[in-house]
Order: C-alpha cells, then sequence, then structure tokens
C-alpha cells in the first residue's frame, strides 16, 4: 500500500484521480435509486395532484373517448369556464 500513495517517490500517483470519479458514481446511483424508487409518486406543492372527479377532466375524457364531438365539447367546456373561473380555452388564469 505504501507504494501506491508515494508513486515514484513524488505523491500520489494518477489513480487518485479516481476517487472523485467513484464518489459521483456512488452519488448519481443514490439519487437515481432515490428517484426510481422513494420519491415516485410524490407530490410537492408546486405539482399538485390532478382531480379526476372535475367536471372538467370529466369533460376531457369523455371527449377524448369519443362520447362527445368537439362543438359539444367547447359549448360544455364554456359553460364549466363560466362556472368555475377560468378564462380562455387554454385555461390559463
Amino acid at each position: 500500500m505504501q507504494t501506491l500513495a508515494h508513486f515514484a517517490d513524488g505523491g500520489p500517483g494518477p489513480w487518485i484521480l479516481f476517487f472523485p470519479l467513484i464518489w459521483a458514481a456512488v452519488v448519481i446511483g443514490g439519487i437515481t435509486l432515490l428517484r426510481r424508487t422513494v420519491w415516485r409518486g410524490r407530490r410537492g406543492p408546486w405539482r399538485p395532484a390532478p382531480d379526476d372527479n372535475s367536471p372538467i377532466t370529466v369533460l376531457g375524457h369523455r371527449f377524448a373517448s369519443g362520447e362527445i364531438d368537439e362543438d359539444e365539447y367547447w359549448r360544455r367546456l364554456s359553460v364549466l369556464d363560466e362556472q368555475f373561473g377560468r378564462t380562455g380555452k387554454g385555461g390559463a388564469a
């Protein structure tokens, strides 16, 4: 071990560069593991959970499944926009 620490009696050898790479791999692996397991599905205040029972969401599902046509979708959406306070077709307040 002494020969590795003093590579040719000039100090640490080039193997010392592997330590930052190993630590970077450990940190990136830990973050990746946490993102795929623990943090998956958690939502913070910056990303609220969608309300699947809201009338606008139900209307969107009905339009996507083909139960209603585009004209009926926009007509009903305009009524819901007035009732729930959304403005514009994009839903931006």
